[in-house]
């Protein structure tokens, strides 16, 4: 099964005093690009982090977000600093009876202001109990990922086959008007010497020219060239992830050989189908470039 390099998913790990969100999102990219926004108790990891994406996400413009959600808590309340209340009101009072000015009316508020006096406590040292929760977080939201991933390229195989059975539909379309463009480039050729030219001419020799004037507009080859790229096309898709670089490669042989046919076609109908195959292949190319 192919898949597409769009997707994204998410984990959330909750934590007593702590929610961990992981969210990781692809877009289409010719290798891996990864970029990554790490909350700082975690920055030591990012190697390890980056390797676990690398091991299981093979090309794609990836973003992976991890952030934390502190939890509100007696546990975690914000901390008045005693000793510091205590000596801003000494200085206050000193300063007071040295200018002789007037001491706060509310000392409470205007030792709450000031400096340091309400300190939060943080703990910053990312234990082995939590880094290895952390990776399952991790694991789940590359699997959601993965997984969108997988759904994604359901869709665009079944793009594809639609897509390539029409070229072939086409295709066999042109059979039908392969003997009246023969039987048209006779007569016109006919045609244009008898009025140019008003003198009688070798018949005989004429046919030889027109066969192999025909001979070089044959397109029995590319036919045959292009259905093999189909079945190409059709086995390559059926033969798992990491076949989209392949894909558009083959994509490119289907173009060429319809475009060696639109320059021999030399009849009205047959240009109209092979602009309706272009436009068929156009579609693939562009999905192609979503495949992994």
């Amino acid at each position: 099964m192919i898949q597409s390099m769009t997707g994204y998913g998410k984990a959330i790990t909750e934590l007593p005093d702590k929610k961990i969100t992981f969210e990781i999102k692809s877009l289409n990219s010719k290798s891996l690009d990864l970029s990554t926004r790490i909350a700082p108790l975690y920055r030591e990891k990012e190697m390890e982090i980056r390797n676990e994406i690398s091991r299981s996400l093979e090309r794609g413009k990836v973003d992976f977000n991890l952030w934390i959600e502190k939890k509100e808590t007696s546990n975690n309340a914000t901390t008045i600093n005693q000793a510091l209340v205590e000596g801003y009101y000494n200085q206050i009072k000193t300063i007071a009876d040295n200018l002789q000015i007037a001491l706060p009316a509310d000392w409470f508020q205007t030792l709450l202001r000031m400096p340091d006096v309400l300190s939060k406590t943080e703990i910053n040292e990312l234990t082995d109990e939590e880094w290895k929760i952390a990776q399952g977080g991790i694991k789940e939201a590359i699997a959601h990922l993965t997984d969108f991933r997988k759904q994604e390229g359901l869709a665009l195989e079944a793009k594809f086959r639609e897509k390539i059975g029409n070229i072939r539909s086409l295709l066999e379309s042109v059979a039908k008007y392969e003997t009246e463009r023969i039987t048209k480039i006779k007569e016109r050729i006919t045609e244009a010497l008898e009025k140019t030219l008003s003198v009688d001419f070798d018949k005989n020799r004429l046919e030889q020219e027109i066969i192999f004037y025909i001979e070089k507009l044959d397109i029995n080859e590319e036919k045959q060239r292009l259905d093999n790229h189909l079945n190409y096309f059709i086995h390559t898709l059926e033969g798992g992830s990491g076949q989209g670089k392949k894909l558009g490669f083959i994509a490119q042989e289907i173009g060429r050989e319809i475009n060696t046919m639109g320059s021999k076609s030399n009849h009205a109908e047959m240009q109209k189908i092979v602009v309706q195959m272009k436009d068929e292949l156009e579609q693939i190319k562009e999905q192609v470039l979503n495949v992994m």
